[in-house]
């Protein structure tokens, strides 16, 4: 009963606190307060030393794992990168080099080539001249040729024009000679 009576007054309670002003939760008057605040210090404590001698210490090892965890991983990840920089270096060496290996056969298969190509003008030119030795040779065979049979027939005709103009056969050295002279004249020409 003293209990039903404790409770219809604390019902009555807040009512009454906030007429006069005043937070119920800061009533100390209020008997039920002192023990909510009683409890609560004693709960506080008991969360306190379980935090302080279990679950801080648990996390504080999960931390350092973690960090731990990390610290290698970071450490992993500058070596590896080290690794990645120094085949970057060998990679880059080694394209110069293949690209100066390269440029080094080009180069040599132009020069190559050119002195193929030197050598086969060269040949063509020698074949060409060859050619054209002989052409002028059977040229200068056909003029030669073609010089000795139009001097008898110069000759006779510059005997007839002469007999029918002068009525007089020239005397053949004479003859003989201008029409040599003349040819001689024409070869030059």
């Amino acid at each position: 009963m003293r209990r039903l009576a404790a409770i219809a007054l604390l019902s009555l309670t807040p009512a009454a606190a906030m007429a006069d002003g005043t937070m119920p939760q800061m009533d100390f008057k209020n008997p039920l307060t002192l023990d909510q605040l009683g409890w609560m210090a004693v709960i506080l404590v008991v969360l306190y030393f379980l935090l302080s001698r279990w679950g801080l210490p648990e996390m504080g090892k999960v931390l350092a794992n973690r960090a731990t965890a990390i610290e290698r991983d970071l450490t992993a990840a500058r070596m590896a990168k080290a690794a990645a920089d120094q085949a970057m270096v060998a990679l880059n060496a080694s394209l110069s080099q293949a690209r100066h290996l390269a440029q080094a056969q080009v180069a040599a298969a132009v020069e190559k080539a050119k002195a193929e190509a030197a050598l086969n003008a060269a040949a063509l030119n020698a074949k060409l001249d060859e050619k054209l030795a002989q052409a002028e040779a059977q040229i200068a065979a056909a003029r030669a040729q073609a010089m000795a049979a139009i001097k008898p027939v110069a000759e006779q005709a510059a005997q007839t024009i002469l007999v029918r103009l002068t009525g007089t056969a020239p005397e053949s050295s004479q003859l003989d000679q201008r029409v040599d002279d003349a040819l001689a004249a024409r070869k030059a020409a």
